[in-house]
């Protein structure tokens, strides 16, 4: 295999991580906010299932979540899942696990804000949602950014572990081209490895312009 082929290969797998990591974020972030909701809520049930819910995501690694999330639904209630499934488990178990930590990151971010901010509102005559969407949401955004980033940044690096279960994204194609007869061997991962580090340095370089962005106050 030549190494034009075998970037080639790398291209088109590093399609697929990059849909692991955008389906990701469009359905973890918004789901971080509502988990946050939940958290806050006077309902003492769904704070308390919701408090549950962040630990064992917290607490336990994202690998056995893809299996969990895979092979769950026929272990646990033996339904057979579609053929496609296994990118689904993946789009789903990094959600769920994501958004766990998104919650506590928007948390902290609003608990940093100044209680004098919503009796301000309240004089004004804000309604509750009205000071969190035009007040406090977005301060929250300015200051949970860096957290945000962090966290982006370790989704790009966690994609891989979708070959857990099967799915061929860019690390997966990475090992079976280095394993195949006549590859380029160890300068495989050496290419997937710059591929992962030029996509981490343009998330973070956005990131970082963003953030310069909403400096708008020293």
């Amino acid at each position: 295999m030549t190494i034009q082929v075998m970037l080639t290969e790398l291209s088109k797998s590093f399609l697929v991580t990059l849909e692991i990591f955008f389906l990701t974020i469009l359905g973890s972030m918004p789901l971080g906010l509502a988990v946050y909701f939940f958290k806050t809520s006077k309902f003492k049930p769904l704070k308390w299932i919701t408090d549950v819910y962040i630990s064992v995501m917290r607490g336990t690694p994202l690998i056995l979540q893809l299996m969990v999330v895979y092979y769950g639904p026929n272990l646990i209630f033996g339904i057979t899942p579609p053929s496609n499934w296994r990118f689904g488990a993946v789009i789903v178990a990094f959600i769920i696990n994501y958004a766990a930590y998104f919650a506590e990151i928007y948390r902290g971010g609003i608990e940093s804000i100044p209680t004098g901010q919503y009796e301000a509102a309240y004089v004004l005559g804000y309604t509750k949602v009205q000071t969190f969407f035009k007040i406090i949401l977005p301060q929250m955004v300015k200051r949970v950014l860096p957290a945000v980033t962090n966290e982006i940044i370790t989704l790009v690096k966690d994609t891989s572990l979708a070959c857990i279960i099967g799915t061929v994204e860019m690390f997966t194609k990475a090992k079976q081209i280095a394993v195949a007869p006549h590859s380029p061997g160890m300068l495989t991962f050496v290419a997937a490895a710059v591929f992962y580090y030029v996509f981490n340095y343009l998330v973070a370089f956005i990131m970082k312009r963003t953030e310069k962005a909403l400096n708008y106050y020293k």
